[in-house]
C-alpha cells in the first residue's frame, strides 16, 4: 500500500533514474557513446555482439537518445546495486529481505508526467521504435516493464513484456508463457472485461531485477526492496494503476477483452533461436508520458552472443535467487550460484558447496532441477573451484567426474518449448554432474599444486627444521628463510649422505628414524 507524501520533502526523484545510472557507467567505460546520427535500421547491429552498453545520441529522424543492453553484463548488473559482480546474488538477496516504503506523489510532481499526450496526440509511432531481428514481425518496444492491479488481491503485479507495433494506439503483446500477468488476463477475458495496463520505457536496472521475479507478493514494494530505498509512485492518467513517478516513459492503456486472437512475432528469442508466430492478446494506449528530456531504453535479445544480452543477465539471476533459496533447505552449506547467461541466463547452473556429509553433491543437483524448471544441465563444485571461471569449470569436469559414477539422468520433466532440442515435446531430460572431490582429507593426488613459499623464517638449519617433524621442499624453504632453494638441496644432500635422510608419504622430507 501506498502512503502520500503531504508535507514531507520529495525523495530524490533522480537518484533512480535512468539517465543518471547511464551516465555513471560511461564514467566506468561500460557504455559505448554514438555521438553521429544514425539511421533506427542501425540500431541492432550496433549493439549485437557489443559487451557493452550502447547510448546514441542521434537515432532516427527525430535525432532521438537511445540507451540499450544496460542490463547486458553483470558488472553494469552488480553496479547498480552498488556492489561487485561476485557479490550480486548475495545483494539482491539481502534487499529482497529488507522492506521499504512506497510513496505516492501527485502528477504535478512527477517527471514521467512532465509531458503527458492523451487522445490523437497518442502516437506509438512517433517512439524511436527499431527492428531488432531481420525475421520479427515489426518493430518492437523491448525494454518494457508492465504494471497491472490484480482485482482479487489489489496487489500491484510487475512483469517484463515485449510489444509489437501494430499501429500509432495498437501493440501486440507476448502473453503465452505462464505468467501472473496472463492468469489475471485470463479472468478479465472470461468476465468480458478490458484489463487496464501500465508499461515503463526507460527504468533502472533494479526496476527490471524486481520485474523479473516470480515471488507471490505486492510488487510495488518489491521495486522499492531492490532499490534498497523508498520507491515514488504516480496515478497514471487514464488508470488507476501507480508506477515508478522517476522513469523516463509511460505507456498506459487496456489489453482488450478478446483474449489470444490476433498474430503476433516472428521474434529473436532469448535462446538465440526465432520464437514463431503466435496468437496474442492486443494492447491498446491511451496515453504516453514522459520526462521533458527522456531517454528511450532498448533491450538486446537474441544473436549469435546471447550471453551479452539484457534478457540473459536478467534470467540469470532471477534464477540464481531461485536456486539459492531451494539449496538452503536442501544442503547444509551452498556457497555460491552462477547459471550462464550463454545458456539463456536458465539451462547451465554451476553450484559451489562445502559438503559436510555423503549425498549433498546429490542432493543439490535434485534440488536444482526440482526448483528450476527451465534448468537443464547442473553442475556442482567444491569451494576451489570459481564457478565464474569457465576455465577452471572446464578443469573440474575433466579431472573430477567420471561418468559412469558422477552422472545423473533424470527424464519426463517439465521444460522450455523454446528449446529446440526438444523437437516439439513438452517434456524433456536433465542431467547432474558432480565434479566434488571425495568427501574427506584429501590425498596428494587431489590437492591443487600452490606456488607461493613465503612465510616467517623459524629454523638456522634443515636439519633443525626437520628436528620438529617432517616437511615439503617448499614448506623447508620457508622454515630456514631461503628465496633460492638450492641451499636447502646442498643441506639435504648432506643429510642423505651422512645417512640421517628418509621420505615419508607425499614425499616429505625427515630425519631418519624420526
Amino acid at each position: 500500500m501506498a502512503t502520500s507524501l503531504k508535507n514531507d520533502p520529495l525523495p530524490d526523484l533522480d537518484a533512480f533514474r535512468l539517465r543518471r545510472f547511464v551516465e555513471q557507467m560511461i564514467d566506468e567505460g561500460e557504455v559505448e557513446v554514438v555521438e553521429e546520427e544514425i539511421d533506427l535500421a542501425d540500431v541492432a547491429s550496433r549493439m549485437d555482439g557489443n559487451e557493452k552498453a550502447v547510448l546514441f545520441r542521434k537515432a532516427g529522424p527525430e535525432k532521438a537518445e537511445i540507451v540499450g543492453s544496460m542490463t547486458g553484463g553483470r558488472r553494469r548488473m552488480a553496479k547498480a546495486f552498488g556492489v561487485e559482480p561476485g557479490d550480486l546474488l548475495v545483494e539482491v538477496n539481502r534487499r529482497l529481505a529488507t522492506p521499504q516504503e512506497v510513496i505516492e506523489i501527485e502528477s504535478g510532481e512527477a517527471p514521467v508526467h512532465e509531458v503527458i499526450l492523451t487522445g490523437d496526440d497518442v502516437d506509438l509511432t512517433l517512439l524511436p521504435v527499431h527492428l531488432q531481428h531481420e525475421m520479427d514481425g515489426g518493430p518492437y518496444i523491448s525494454a518494457s516493464l508492465d504494471y497491472v492491479v490484480n482485482p482479487d488481491t489489489g496487489w500491484t503485479n510487475t512483469g517484463a513484456r515485449r510489444l509489437m507495433l501494430r499501429g500509432k494506439t495498437e501493440t501486440g503483446i507476448d502473453l503465452v508463457a505462464p505468467s501472473d500477468l496472463k492468469a489475471i488476463y485470463e479472468k478479465s477475458v472470461a468476465k468480458g472485461e478490458k484489463l487496464p495496463v501500465a508499461f515503463t520505457v526507460g527504468a533502472h536496472p533494479c526496476d527490471h531485477v524486481a520485474a523479473v521475479m516470480r515471488l507471490p507478493v505486492d510488487e510495488l514494494p518489491l521495486v522499492a526492496s531492490l532499490r534498497g530505498a523508498a520507491l515514488p509512485v504516480v496515478k497514471c492518467v487514464t488508470s488507476d494503476i501507480r508506477v515508478p513517478a522517476d522513469a523516463e516513459y509511460i505507456i498506459e492503456g487496456y489489453l482488450d477483452e478478446r483474449g489470444h486472437v490476433e498474430p503476433e512475432g516472428p521474434y529473436g528469442e532469448f535462446l538465440g533461436y526465432y520464437g514463431v508466430v503466435k496468437r496474442n492478446p492486443v494492447f491498446h494506449a491511451t496515453a504516453i508520458t514522459h520526462r521533458k528530456d527522456p531517454l528511450f531504453q532498448t533491450s538486446t535479445i537474441s544473436g549469435e552472443h546471447i550471453g551479452w544480452t539484457d534478457t540473459t543477465q536478467l534470467n540469470a539471476i532471477r534464477a540464481e535467487v531461485t536456486v539459492w533459496r531451494a539449496l538452503q533447505t536442501a544442503v547444509r552449506e551452498p556457497v555460491g550460484v552462477n547459471i550462464t547467461t550463454s545458456s539463456g541466463g536458465s539451462f547451465n547452473v554451476r553450484v559451489s558447496l562445502r559438503q559436510r556429509v555423503p549425498g549433498e553433491a546429490r542432493n543439490a543437483i535434485a534440488a536444482v532441477m526440482g526448483s528450476l524448471a527451465n534448468s537443464k544441465h547442473v553442475f556442482v563444485v567444491d569451494p576451489d573451484i570459481d564457478i565464474f571461471d569457465d576455465a577452471q569449470m572446464d578443469w573440474a569436469l575433466a579431472t573430477r567426474f567420471q561418468a559412469d559414477r558422477d552422472l545423473v539422468v533424470d527424464s519426463g520433466f517439465r521444460t522450455l518449448p523454446l528449446d529446440p532440442s526438444l523437437q516439439g515435446s513438452r517434456i524433456g531430460a536433465k542431467a547432474g554432474f558432480d565434479l566434488t572431490l571425495p568427501l574427506g582429507e584429501r590425498s596428494l593426488e587431489h590437492t591443487v599444486p600452490k606456488s607461493s613459499t613465503s612465510g616467517p623464517k623459524t629454523h638456522d638449519s634443515v636439519e633443525g627444521a626437520l628436528a620438529d617433524g617432517p616437511l615439503a621442499f617448499g614448506a623447508l624453504m620457508v622454515a630456514i628463510g631461503s628465496r633460492d632453494g638450492r641451499d636447502v638441496v646442498r643441506e639435504l644432500d648432506a643429510l642423505r649422505q651422512a645417512g640421517r635422510l628418509d621420505r615419508i608419504e607425499d614425499g616429505l622430507y625427515t630425519l631418519s628414524g624420526a
